[in-house]
């Protein structure tokens, strides 16, 4: 049954229903970041297995094996090891020029298709990896199955859903991010106890089904009416439109449309227009966004889980066991972000995240710094304990502010005519940040041992000083009015509107 309701803001009415159309095509579309979220979650628990580790890095297996032979923070700093997981980030930020194009011409839903086959191309190359350059193919395979998806999937949810619900339906992307993390915590601690020497296989493998349900979903769901504007095919989206708002009443949004598109094709480079000065804004906080998300240090925490607790004295299971633990309260706490997004808007959250985020650092970094030597193996269980709950209190932090409000409000701030090269932009950036962390994070480990805490807390506070005064409030803002809503309001970037 349809839920109705008037979307209010700015004087501009637009009546739209929560039609099941549009919850059913916002949660097919969301299984991008399901598999971005695998992804992300399976190479720490894999990198962490003996069996991986015999047969692609054996000297990193033989560091782990003898006991005081290093550093215990530089047991996993090998280049070989980190480029398994970075690959697949290099990879997507370049393939994101070329979802670009596909989002612009084809449309959104084509993008989602083509991001599924090559996530099915590299699940299979990585499943039957037998050599250390399939494994990185298959992961670079993967890398422009992320390119394509995080730029089709946020822009599809944003144009698809009702304006007063727009933050909810979007952080379904990041919601199944978190849920595809979870389940690679558990297949990974169940994967850990299989005899043979293959459990590493069936991690990997097992992408296949969040590849295929992307896959499947996008040939059942509709483009969005933006999209089929855009492309000339104005009755199919005004079609569209009335199907998915429930409601034959669709003039006003539809004529918006119609009028941002005809504005869109007068700019035959936006790549050029985004560097214009009214673009500024928007691109300025579209990038910081992206850049802080990474230097909150979550990515740190999410792809090497495993081999952090590892690294901080944890046994084999018990890092496991920890990684679930967090994955879990990050699925938890995005629900979170999903029930008060446009509630409570995207300024307190952001806000009151890094207060909470910059305490569970600092604390880990004086335990660690305290409490855990070079060569130790172990910790006490109360201040293991203790870890395991500040960085589950860091990761809530994240999960429902900086976690899904950096795919959110890039998505819903760029106008029409350069909303494609913006979230490409944006992807751009976001992949560029995972991979340098993401290359960096075990030889920072090595050499910042504890400080590294210390590093990311550093950048949380200079994040939440950008919030305080240059991100401005976009709850309940239609996405076209967006310039004279908030833009020609805001103290600084006024300035930059003609």
């Amino acid at each position: 049954m349809a839920v109705g309701g008037l979307s209010t803001v700015g004087g501009i009415e637009y009546e739209a229903k929560i039609t099941p159309i549009v919850v059913i095509s916002c949660i097919m579309a969301a299984t991008g970041g399901l598999m971005f979220g695998y992804d992300i979650g399976i190479s720490g628990g894999v990198t962490s297995m003996p069996d991986f580790l015999k047969k692609f890095f054996p000297v990193v297996y033989k560091r782990t094996q003898e006991k005081g032979l290093d550093s215990n923070y530089c047991k996993y700093d090998n280049e070989g090891l980190q480029m398994f997981t970075s690959s697949l980030y290099l990879a997507a930020l370049i393939a994101t020029f070329g979802a670009s194009y596909t989002t612009r011409s084809l449309g959104r839903r084509l993008t989602m298709l083509i991001a599924g086959i090559f996530f099915i191309i590299g699940t299979i190359l990585n499943a039957a990896a037998i050599n250390f350059v399939m494994l990185v193919l298959g992961r670079l395979m993967l890398g422009c199955g992320v390119g394509f998806a995080n730029q089709a999937v946020p822009l599809f949810l944003s144009e698809i859903a009702p304006t007063r619900i727009r933050g909810a339906l979007n952080i379904l992307f990041q919601l199944n991010v978190t849920i595809g993390i979870l389940f690679a915590n558990l297949i990974n601690y169940g994967t850990a106890r299989i005899k043979g020497g293959w459990g590493w296989r069936l991690s990997l493998g097992l992408a296949g089904i969040p590849a295929v349900m992307l896959t499947l979903g996008s040939l059942l769901v509709v483009d969005t009416p933006n999209s089929l504007i855009e492309r000339g095919r104005l009755e199919e989206g005004k079609a569209v439109l009335r199907k998915i708002r429930g409601t034959n009443n669709i003039e006003p949004e539809f004529l918006d449309i119609v009028e941002a598109s005809r504005t869109a094709k007068l700019v035959k480079h936006p790549f050029r227009n985004l560097l214009q000065r009214s673009s500024r804004p928007q691109l300025v906080i579209a990038v910081c966004l992206q850049i802080f998300q990474q230097f909150t240090g979550i990515n740190a925490i999410m792809f090497y889980a495993p081999v952090l607790f590892n690294t901080l004295g944890f046994g084999a299971d018990a890092s496991l066991y920890s990684a679930v633990i967090t994955g879990a309260v990050n699925v938890i706490s995005t629900v979170v972000s999903i029930y008060s997004v446009d509630k409570v808007g995207r300024r307190a959250l952001l806000l009151e995240a890094g207060v909470q985020m910059f305490l569970s650092q600092s604390v880990i970094a004086v335990i660690l710094g305290i409490k855990l030597q070079d060569h130790s193996d172990d910790m006490s269980k109360g201040l293991a304990i203790l870890v395991v709950v500040m960085v589950c209190t860091f990761v809530s932090g994240f999960a429902w502010s900086w976690g899904p409000l950096g795919w959110l409000i890039p998505s819903e701030i760029f106008p029409l005519e350069t909303r494609s090269a913006g979230q490409s932009v944006t992807v751009f950036v976001n992949m560029l940040f995972t991979f340098v962390i993401a290359q960096a994070f075990l030889s920072m480990l090595c050499h910042f041992k504890w400080g590294i805490f210390v590093f990311f807390s550093g950048w949380v506070l200079v994040m939440s000083c950008f919030v305080v005064f240059l991100v401005p409030e976009t709850k309940n803002v239609p996405i076209e009015e967006m310039t004279e809503i908030v833009w020609k309001k805001h103290w600084l970037w006024k300035r930059f509107m003609v």
